[in-house]
């Protein structure tokens, strides 16, 4: 068998087929964590190019549920309402349970994004906000639907002049990164909203806060995470579920387990 492969290794060309074989098996490594990120890029990208509708649940999860927006009969909450489908993502230097602690801080986010002028927060599923439009204050407030630690939060809102609904998850690329996709649907009415919207200022403005959030997270939060508590509730169709005795220890546990299988996974191949 030896004599084989020396024979083969000899052969012209051999040496890049080799190569060729290796790096396939490192990029087969990390399939598995691609495809799943893959996968959600995707529902999310088709949802936004359908554009949006009632179903925006259903692309964050997978799962068949029209949780957000519509009726018994299927109509779109904005089926009168001209609706802007807002997509980013943006790669952290931090774990998951860093970046979701401190994104559930809401309340923080006046300090360091640009027109979030205040969050006050009722319960554990409302928050009133107020913020900047162009020249004009606008106040309006969300309720979360979904919420699920170190995956995702889905929430909708309701204002007098504009409202925003939306989602955001969080991915594990590697153990100190991250990636978080945002997607909104926007539903802009008022002067200074329906301007703003001719030139996509909401998508840069998007892009733009996400990067604060980056900044804040790599500069201050990574520096002490222990005084970073995020809230660790769950939360379906709206109400806080109850807390299982032991769940952030299960939790822990099994996001252990699944970087372990990652790492072996690695290792074998």
């Amino acid at each position: 068998m030896d004599k084989v492969i020396d024979k083969v290794k000899k052969a012209p060309g051999a040496d890049g087929a080799f190569k060729a074989l290796a790096g396939a098996a490192g990029r087969f490594a990390v399939s598995a964590l691609s495809d799943k990120i893959t996968k959600t890029t995707e529902r999310l990208t088709e949802y936004a190019a359908n554009g949006g509708g009632p179903g925006l649940l259903s692309a964050v999860t997978g799962k068949a549920k029209e949780a957000l927006g519509g009726d018994q009969n299927g109509e779109s909450k904005g089926q009168h309402l001209k609706v802007t489908n807002i997509v980013e993502q943006i790669d952290i230097g931090a774990p998951v349970s860093v970046c979701y602690d401190q994104w559930t801080r809401f309340t923080d986010f006046p300090t360091f994004m640009k027109k979030v002028e205040t969050v006050e927060q009722e319960s554990d599923e409302k928050l009133n906000w107020r913020g900047q439009i162009l020249w004009s204050h606008r106040m309006w407030q969300s309720t979360i639907i979904e919420q699920v630690p170190d995956r995702r939060i889905v929430w909708r809102s309701e204002a007098d002049k504009g409202h925003v609904d939306g989602a955001v998850t969080f991915h594990e690329l590697a153990p100190d990164l991250t990636r978080m996709m945002v997607i909104l649907e926007y539903y802009p009415q008022g002067f200074f909203e329906k301007t703003g919207n001719l030139w996509r200022a909401q998508g840069r403005r998007v892009r733009l806060e996400l990067k604060h959030f980056a900044r804040h997270v790599m500069t201050q939060t990574v520096l002490h995470p222990e005084e970073t508590k995020g809230w660790r509730g769950e939360i379906h169709d709206g109400q806080v579920a109850q807390k299982e005795e032991g769940g952030d220890e299960k939790r822990q546990s099994s996001q252990k387990r699944e970087r372990k299988s990652r790492g072996d996974a690695d290792d074998d191949s």
